[in-house]
């Protein structure tokens, strides 16, 4: 079909290239060139981690994958994607890239992007860098937009001097 074949003055055979005897390349370089392949290749996205709503978790959540809620965690929660569904109840902060929310968070929300559906209820404050609040939301605390919301520094206005 198609060959790699480098053609050289010196009739040496390219690293690349099958040699003369068709034996092709060393296992080594074989092996590189499957890794690098697999590196090339898509990953498959991981399922999302769904807590159902018999469930009550007391402690702290942290994933780098996607997460829906639809129980009662009581802690702090850090996800990729966290999806708080109309039973659930979280009393503690939450930390995500993409969060939305159809539930009940008590605590501060930080997200990239932060989303309030009608049937949300949020008490304490959100940090975003966009955020959407549909009618109907119940939303009691303060809305601040940052650049980096995930970043867990203290704003300058809050850092306080001792004497």
């Amino acid at each position: 079909m198609f060959s790699k074949n480098k053609i050289s003055t010196n009739n040496k055979p390219s690293p690349n290239s099958e040699n003369s005897t068709g034996t092709g390349m060393s296992s080594a370089l074989k092996q590189t060139n499957e890794e690098k392949n697999q590196s090339l290749t898509p990953k498959s996205k991981p399922a999302v981690s769904t807590l159902s709503t018999d469930l009550v978790i007391k402690g702290n959540l942290q994933s780098t994958g996607d997460i829906q809620i639809e129980g009662t965690v009581e802690g702090d929660i850090r996800a990729h994607l966290l999806t708080i569904g109309e039973s659930a109840t979280i009393r503690g902060e939450v930390i995500a890239d993409d969060v939305v929310i159809n539930g009940r968070i008590i605590g501060r929300v930080r997200g990239l992007k932060v989303r309030l559906t009608s049937s949300a209820k949020v008490d304490g404050d959100i940090i975003h860098k966009t955020i959407a609040i549909e009618s109907g939301a119940h939303f009691e605390g303060s809305v601040q937009r940052q650049d980096d919301p995930l970043s867990t520094n203290k704003p300058p206005n809050e850092i306080k001097k001792t004497i």
